[in-house]
């Protein structure tokens, strides 16, 4: 199971598509950084979908494409791709300036739109995946058929896309065992939070054995946002999967590369951490004090302290096991200082 990162895409939705190229080369790198391999970039509708019709983005899908290459190293990036607003010379473009895949998006019914996109992406050398949007709009026999076709001009991957944040977990299952009848294409899942379900789904997916999942930083896309990355790398974790991500890292990065960028209020990590860590908020006021004076990460003393001790505060084996931790001499880019202190102060 891959995840994909889909902040710097869907997650444009959220900012009326104004992402900077400084945005985006600060949230590639920190993607990169935690270990993510698939970074969807550029406007929320794809490629040449900058205009007033579709919401026009701070910047060019080149410009985008340019600064993102310029920091990513071994994490592949892509576009996506709606037929009739992307163009097929767009695709050359994007082969061009250094992009690795691309997904097209299309409804199951209008598959045949994809057809040409797919064969035109394999010719570039790119990556292919289809994204059928609205999946439950179409029964799962249909989903099948038309993912066996992408699949057989060169498609890699179809994407169950739940649009619109309404699918439960037996419904997509119905369509990955339709699917998997049918044809050996790989899978990939995109949920939407409307009902909060989207990580639910997505750790459903992931125990289904899909090759690929869809989330963002701080669960930032249209609509009700998608599968936070945090809660669904987390709520992994804690079912027994061997995730390899930094858990800490992850949540600082993602408050830190979107808390300049958002209108919106983020999760604060400290709130993230406590359900991880099963550590109860009432002690974070000593989790303050303590971090401050001996100069750690409040998120690893958290976790190090619940491995101990989950039901009671003993201050004293707080400070001895903060005492255990690496200095955090670097800059910090996951100050929570305003936040403690709220705690604090109440």
């Amino acid at each position: 199971m891959k995840i994909l990162d889909t902040t710097i895409r869907d997650g444009s939705y959220a900012i009326d598509f104004k992402f900077s190229c400084k945005d985006v080369q600060n949230l590639v790198e920190k993607a990169e950084k935690i270990g993510i391999e698939y970074i969807e970039i550029g406007h929320g509708q794809g490629l040449n979908a900058s205009s007033p019709e579709h919401g026009i983005a701070l910047q060019s899908d080149e410009e985008y494409m340019k600064a993102a290459r310029k920091v990513a190293g071994k994490a592949k990036l892509g576009f996506f791709c709606i037929p009739g607003i992307a163009r097929m010379e767009d695709l050359e473009l994007a082969k061009k300036n250094g992009m690795d895949f691309i997904r097209i998006g299309v409804a199951c019914s209008d598959y045949k739109k994809a057809i040409p996109y797919v064969k035109k992406g394999c010719y570039e050398g790119l990556e292919v995946f289809v994204n059928f949007m609205k999946t439950y709009a179409s029964e799962p026999e249909e989903f099948a058929k038309a993912a066996a076709e992408v699949h057989n001009v060169g498609a890699r991957c179809v994407y169950i896309v739940d649009s619109a944040g309404s699918m439960s977990s037996d419904e997509i299952g119905r369509y990955i065992e339709s699917t998997r009848r049918m044809s050996n294409v790989e899978l990939g899942f995109h949920g939407h939070n409307n009902l909060g379900l989207a990580v639910e789904n997505t750790i459903y997916c992931v125990s289904k054995g899909m090759d690929y999942v869809d989330c963002s930083f701080q669960g930032l896309g249209r609509s009700l946002g998608n599968a936070s990355l945090e809660q669904v790398i987390m709520s992994l974790e804690r079912r027994g999967y061997d995730t390899g991500f930094d858990i800490p890292r992850v949540l600082e990065y993602g408050y830190a590369g979107l808390r300049n960028i958002v209108r919106q209020s983020l999760v604060n990590p400290l709130d993230y951490i406590c359900g991880y860590a099963e550590f109860h908020s009432s002690f974070l006021k000593d989790i303050y004090k303590c971090s401050s004076q001996k100069e750690v990460d409040p998120l690893r003393l958290i976790v190090a302290y619940s491995k101990e001790n989950k039901l009671t505060m003993n201050y004293e084996r707080l400070c001895e096991i903060a005492d255990s931790l690496p200095r955090d001499l670097e800059d910090n880019p996951y100050s929570f200082a305003e936040y403690f202190s709220e705690i604090y102060n109440d």
